[in-house]
């Protein structure tokens, strides 16, 4: 989103993803459907937010989830609310938002094109520039920028890139990063051996859950080493806090939202006659299976043979959990960078010039197009407040004269798609940089163009992003 902003408005945007290819994060996201945002009212939308909803309303306040409705519409892909106000496309899937956004950056109708430099590494900063390890040769590269977008993730999909390596880099030049935490994620129940064997697999629904003063209802998943699920997740800050505070959580549950407490006294305390308890369960007040297991699983058999009790229970069943699933299964993450550690356009209070976006910053959300749309909103931001700091533009790119050691030699960036590249060539002091795809060969003079002077460059892991404006590669340094 920062380098849609920034290429629209005049600035040579450079992608550096450390992955074969982008957006493989945003791929997944739209498994089983891409939800983009939420329909529900704007009050409510930010309540979402928890503690940050001031900080996260302020990004919304630029690009909310009808702006996100309307951005995607201006790509050519409508979108449709469904049954439950989540927002998805009609087609449903991630991939054609996803192909005609990056063919909107590659060859935009106004502004300058996105370049994207695949399977590049972001390391840190070296001597007031930044470092980049080029997995094809393993060559390191330094890059002098005047701006850095980071958009680095958090650390849930390390496989996809989000491992959290950024911290301990930042932590170095005296950026504060709070601990990264699991988010939207679940929990593990001590089950007995029987009720993990028969009903690991098993979803619960309709219930309410609660966890101190929230209340939600929805279902879930048990699992043979907890619960998890779209209603655990809605509550899962609340229930990790209380994990990492008090080193204990309990979760209550309402097995049977529809009736009153005074209504399942009434319905219970008829006659059972003959019917065994759970025969006496599913005739009069629906509770069977899975529900019912539960109830044996958390209640003592005393509480079972009293109406009362076991109305009780019923309504107010608690589930205690014992420890919070591990980071790399959750959904998203907690943690990263404070707000108190940047300005409102993101950029880092200890480091003039670098901004920050997405789920490196500490916030969070549930699920439900909520987390989407505030790293949309979030790389908005950042993409403006870059903008902003970079010089005023003169004649191409955005700045004075350039790039300085013009007498260096060609340094290849190894990108596969750098075919895309303008050959109009620029002032002498341009880098060069290669106009068709490199293997690796010895590439002659003739086959590198010049690039625009004060770009910008993006690097994308998938969520985790650099961006340089600016910048000169000093030099490379293979292995």
């Amino acid at each position: 989103m920062a380098a849609d902003v920034l290429s629209q408005q005049g600035v040579s945007v450079h992608l550096f993803d450390a992955m074969p290819s982008v957006g493989r994060k945003f791929l997944l996201a739209g498994r089983g459907g891409l939800n983009l945002t939420h329909s529900e009212q704007a009050t409510q939308f930010r309540v979402r937010y928890g503690e940050r909803r001031a900080e996260v309303g302020r990004w919304l306040d630029l690009l909310d989830a009808q702006g996100v409705r309307d951005w995607a519409s201006t790509l050519g892909i409508e979108t449709f609310v469904g049954t439950s106000g989540r927002v998805f496309p009609v087609e449903m899937k991630a991939a054609p938002l996803l192909r005609a956004w990056l063919h909107r950056l590659r060859h935009p109708i106004s502004g300058v094109p996105v370049q994207f430099h695949m399977r590049h590494r972001w390391l840190g900063w070296q001597a007031q520039g930044l470092v980049f390890e080029r997995s094809v040769d393993g060559a390191t590269v330094h890059v002098q920028a005047r701006a850095t977008v980071l958009a680095l993730g958090g650390a849930s999909w390390p496989r996809l890139g989000s491992d959290g390596a950024w911290a301990p880099l930042l932590s170095k030049h005296a950026v504060a990063v709070n601990t990264l935490k699991p988010a939207n994620c679940g929990f593990d129940v001590a089950w007995s051996a029987y009720f993990r064997e028969r009903f690991a697999g098993s979803a619960i629904k309709p219930v309410i859950a609660s966890v101190g003063t929230q209340s939600q209802q929805g279902e879930f998943n048990i699992t043979e080493n907890g619960l998890e699920g779209g209603l655990i997740y809605a509550l899962s800050a609340p229930l990790r806090d209380a994990l990492d505070s008090d080193g204990k959580a309990t979760l209550t549950l309402d097995l049977a939202p529809g009736r009153s407490l005074e209504r399942l006294i009434a319905d219970l305390a008829k006659p059972q006659g003959r019917d065994s308890l759970s025969n006496h369960l599913r005739r009069r007040v629906g509770i069977e299976g899975v529900k019912a297991a539960l109830l044996r699983e958390f209640s003592p058999n005393s509480a079972l043979t009293v109406t009362s009790s076991l109305a009780a229970a019923i309504k107010a069943l608690p589930v205690p959990l014992t420890a919070t699933r591990p980071l790399d299964e959750a959904i998203s993450s907690a943690g990263g960078v404070p707000f108190e550690a940047l300005n409102e356009q993101l950029m880092l209070n200890q480091m003039p010039g670098v901004f920050c976006a997405g789920e490196m910053l500490d916030w969070e959300a549930p699920t439900g197009g909520y987390l989407l749309t505030a790293c949309f909103a979030s790389g908005y931001v950042a993409g403006q407040g870059a903008l902003a700091f970079l010089p005023p533009l003169q004649g191409e790119g955005r700045g004075g004269d350039g790039f300085r050691g013009a007498d260096q030699q060609p340094i290849p960036l190894m990108n596969p798609l750098s075919n895309r590249l303008s050959r109009q060539t620029t002032a002498a002091k341009s880098l060069l940089i290669p106009a068709s795809p490199l293997k690796g060969e010895e590439m002659t003079p003739s086959a590198f163009v010049r690039l625009p002077d004060r770009d910008l460059i993006f690097r994308h892991f998938s969520r985790l992003t650099v961006a340089a404006a600016d910048y000169r590669i000093v030099s490379t340094q293979s292995p």
